[in-house]
């Protein structure tokens, strides 16, 4: 599974960024996803996740209410919904994948088998 995420930017704080991360393959529907972002200096946190069929999502209290995640598996995709940004998110996000049917605690990110090159989101105050 290769993974290319997108959509970062440089935003103000109170704004609003969507991050997309496309797939290749066609088993994308039976990979469980997660989001994390890594600050300079900082290690790489979990940000949030979702099963395959998209009917479980998990959260970091950090983003919870704030930021949603979902996923499209006709088009391999699946997207991070960022509101109400503040300065502390800035960070560098990846999108990660655990391994074909795995179910792996989602918030580790020895979890995840793959990962997408990140994607630089950057709140302004």
């Amino acid at each position: 599974v290769q993974l290319q995420a997108y959509g970062g930017g440089l935003v103000q704080a109170g704004g609003s960024l969507r991050l997309s991360c496309a797939a290749s393959g066609r088993t994308f529907s039976s990979h469980y996803m997660g989001w994390f972002r890594q600050a300079p200096g900082k290690e790489r946190d979990f940000v949030a996740a979702i099963s395959g069929s998209g009917g479980n999502t998990k959260y970091a209290d950090s983003v919870k209410g704030r930021f949603t995640i979902s996923r499209d598996n006709a088009k391999n995709t699946v997207y991070l919904q960022m509101n109400s940004l503040k300065p502390e998110d800035t960070a560098v996000y990846y999108c990660a994948a655990q391994g074909l049917g795995s179910w792996r605690p989602y918030f580790q990110t020895q979890s995840y088998d793959y990962w997408g090159q990140g994607t630089q989101v950057t709140v302004s105050s």
